[in-house]
């Protein structure tokens, strides 16, 4: 844990912050701190800060706050990505937040299995402790917003409002012709909105809806990798261009 993540609420109206649950166990059992110890800390959605250790006992731990003038800024990528396997969007939660994301927009395609969206792995309950590990581990505080949709279609012609502050809007595809890195020349208040299809891939018709909203189809390599490793090889390349 590089930081602590709290939700707003949890702070006192003079910024202290008194843990009970795994947190405070992290701190004095993991990072052994002491009374004075300080600590990184952030609330979610918020600036981070600093907290320094001001009381201790076998169950809990109270920090005194301060925090920097602003929070860190938003993840400039969205993901639009056809649901996974239960087990492999399990793994995702927090390497896409660690990563760097604003919005998942979670959808259907024609080769996602339809039993995939009765998973508890699409629970709010489940997946922001999974989303709040990952900003821990990269120091974030933006929590992803979380969108699921059991169809494509009307998600890219109805919705348009959801995606109005997109600039950039690409289709990770192995064989386009055009390389990720060659095509993109972002400017500093643009957008991205990645689009990653499932294992066997978006068809035809998918495709051609998505070219018809302005999507443009650019590959991140010749090598054809699984959802899991495409998310975070496009991530990172796309992270890396910005």
């Amino acid at each position: 844990m590089n930081l602590l993540l709290a939700d707003a609420a949890e702070f006192s109206p003079n910024r202290t912050l008194t843990l009970t649950n795994s947190r405070a166990t992290h701190l004095t059992r993991v990072l052994r701190v002491a009374i004075g110890d300080t600590v990184r800390i952030g609330a979610i959605n918020g600036p981070r800060g600093t907290g320094t250790v001001i009381a201790l006992t076998d169950h809990s731990a109270t920090l005194s706050c301060t925090f920097e003038d602003r929070p860190p800024p938003r993840p400039r990528i969205d993901l639009l990505l056809a649901l996974p396997r239960p087990k492999v969007m399990k793994r995702l939660w927090a390497q896409l937040a660690a990563l760097g994301v604003g919005r998942i927009f979670l959808t259907n395609a024609a080769r996602v299995e339809r039993n995939y969206f009765d998973t508890h792995v699409l629970d709010p309950a489940f997946f922001t402790p999974l989303l709040i590990e990952g900003l821990q581990q990269a120091q974030d505080t933006h929590l992803p917003e979380v969108s699921i949709h059991r169809r494509l279609k009307p998600l890219i012609e109805v919705e348009q409002a959801a995606l109005s502050d997109i600039s950039i809007r690409l289709i990770a595809h192995p064989y386009a012709h055009e390389q990720a890195r060659e095509a993109i020349h972002p400017r500093a208040e643009d957008r991205i909105l990645l689009a990653i299809g499932p294992e066997g891939g978006w068809v035809s018709f998918e495709l051609d809806l998505l070219a018809a909203h302005g999507f443009r189809a650019v590959n991140f390599g010749s090598r054809i990798l699984r959802t899991d490793t495409a998310c975070i090889a496009a991530l990172a390349t796309l992270h890396h261009l910005l």
